[in-house]
């Protein structure tokens, strides 16, 4: 096919325009992508990225407002459409049948019929020649999340796309496989495909991407070269103001401790689980200890552990304030001080269809006599919880007391992570407490962790994400395979070194701590 005159977009939005009733997500947004480049879109949640893309690869259509592809006006009108086109998405929450191989997942999102041994073939050459081993007879749920990824990456190769679409692409991978990833996604633009690049990570933004486009509340209120920002500076334009640095706290003295796990074992749940194999581990008050680990490792499990949604053979294998807690459930570690934010915010850590102040009734019923008492819900005490919730971790809403599912997937997490601090509890749990939210909403919660920790209490937070682990860890471990590292002072730790023990090779990182000390964890 002739390739486009370089002064004609690729892609072009004109005043692309999306309501939800009174809800407009996207206000009249001008957006234009062009051959060989990668482009960021950039905003905090809530400020229309996910509609945008959306409208861009069919599965929404827009209220108002034109598509161009290659200079000619275009309506999509579903992914098949777009696929057709040349436009492929890889979406942050992969669309993968767990029971089938990656060349049978493949296969259906292709169209007509397949010799799946000719596609396979295909799949190994194309994988192999972009940098993206992968083994077409692998069943999925034996692959880690970053293979799954290169399943959804060359399914969409596999279809010649002239534009990739990947939303937050780097959030299930190790530091080495981001590395390879970039290099493919500069082989890419440089064979002329375009990439519009969807991250909260701004300092791989500013890596990779030639131009980038920030949203702010539904409308496009800057275009810039990321290349000459800062971190800071694309952080002020998707918020429209100063982020303030996390003040991280570094007491050396040593606080009792408040959490400790011992040889705690547990076999998988169910087809897709993970077993746990003697975790080890004891998190003092006054620190915030990090586990790290890529996505599918036993960060799951060893949180329905601790939070007592999963029962221990016996009770030592989990002592909160060196009472054994392991064969008691979360009501009575609440009781005991302890609180638990899951990694699902929405139906895991929050009911959707209930109102803020239901959902604080969830958590406190056993353990708050404002909010439940004489098996009667105070609902007066629970409203007050949530306002106070709201205030304190400035949670965005439309009404006074909404639904959870009414608010931004960043509000919704600074909601359930602030209605479990709100306790002040003496040992904390949290997984993936930043997960997809915007550098603002980041921010607080992370300062919120710390602070909790200076008051004396434990706080665990199990985190993909190696920016916000460096930034609020005073120890680190880390996770693979239901196995649990040792445990080092953050500042001996390496994102190298990390990476390492995330892919199973604890020998190799263990030499690499012994070698380099306290060299730091940044180059």
């Amino acid at each position: 096919m002739k390739s486009v005159p370089a002064q004609t977009p690729l892609l072009e939005a004109r005043k692309l325009t999306k309501t939800f009733g009174a809800l407009t997500a996207n206000d009249a947004v001008d957006l234009v992508v062009r051959e060989g480049e990668i482009h960021a879109l950039l905003g905090e949640n809530g400020a229309g990225k996910s509609t945008l893309v959306k409208m861009l690869y069919g599965a929404l259509q827009p209220t108002s407002g034109a598509l161009f592809w290659k200079g000619e006006a275009i309506a999509i009108a579903n992914p098949a459409a777009a696929r057709v086109l040349g436009i492929g998405m890889v979406f942050q929450h992969f669309s993968l049948f767990e029971a089938l191989t990656a060349v049978e997942n493949i296969a259906l999102a292709l169209p007509g019929d397949f010799d799946l041994a000719a596609l396979s073939q295909r799949i190994t050459t194309l994988s192999a020649d972009y940098g993206l081993p992968l083994q077409p007879s692998a069943t999925i749920a034996d692959l880690s999340v970053g293979e799954r990824q290169r399943v959804e990456i060359v399914r969409c190769l596999l279809q010649n796309p002239k534009l990739l679409i990947l939303d937050e692409p780097t959030s299930v991978l190790t530091p080495q496989e981001a590395e390879q990833l970039f290099i493919t996604l500069k082989r890419l633009a440089a064979e002329g495909c375009a990439i519009l690049y969807i991250s909260h990570r701004l300092e791989e933004v500013r890596r990779i991407c030639q131009r980038a486009t920030i949203l702010r509340q539904g409308r496009v209120v800057a275009a810039c070269d990321p290349r000459r920002e800062t971190p800071a500076s694309l952080a002020r334009l998707m918020v429209g103001g100063d982020i303030h640095a996390v003040r991280a706290h570094r007491d050396e003295a040593a606080g009792p401790v408040r959490l400790k796990v011992n040889e705690l074992s547990l076999p998988p749940d169910g087809p897709f689980s993970v077993a746990l194999k003697d975790i080890s581990l004891a998190v003092r008050g006054g620190e915030v200890f990090c586990i790290a680990g890529v996505a599918g490792n036993g960060q799951s499990e060893l949180f329905d552990a601790l939070s007592g949604e999963r029962l221990a053979d016996y009770g030592h294998a989990v002592e909160i304030d060196d009472q054994p807690a392991g064969r008691h459930g979360v009501n009575w570690r609440r009781r005991h001080g302890a609180a638990f934010v899951p990694e699902e915010r929405l139906g895991h850590g929050a009911v959707p269809m209930f109102h803020l102040s239901d959902n604080v009734v969830l958590t406190r019923h056993a353990v708050d006599a404002t909010v439940a008492a004489n098996r009667r819900v105070l609902r007066p005490g629970a409203r007050a919880i949530a306002d106070r919730v709201i205030a304190a971790f400035d949670v965005r809403k439309g009404k006074p007391d909404p639904e959870a599912r009414a608010l931004s997937g960043g509000n919704l997490q600074k909601y359930v992570v602030g209605r479990e601090m709100d306790r002040n509890p003496g040992v904390l749990v949290v997984n993936q407490p930043t997960w997809g939210v915007d550098a603002g909403a980041a921010a607080t919660i992370r300062q919120a962790l710390v602070d909790l920790a200076t008051r004396g209490a434990a706080v665990l937070v199990i985190s993909q994400d190696l920016d916000e682990i460096f930034e609020i860890a005073d120890r680190i471990a880390v996770i693979a395979r239901g196995e649990l590292s040792e445990a080092h002072a953050a500042r001996e730790m390496t994102p190298e070194m990390i990476g390492l023990y995330m892919a199973g090779m604890a020998e190799a990182a263990e030499a690499q701590a012994a070698g380099e000390g306290s060299h730091g964890p940044h180059p």
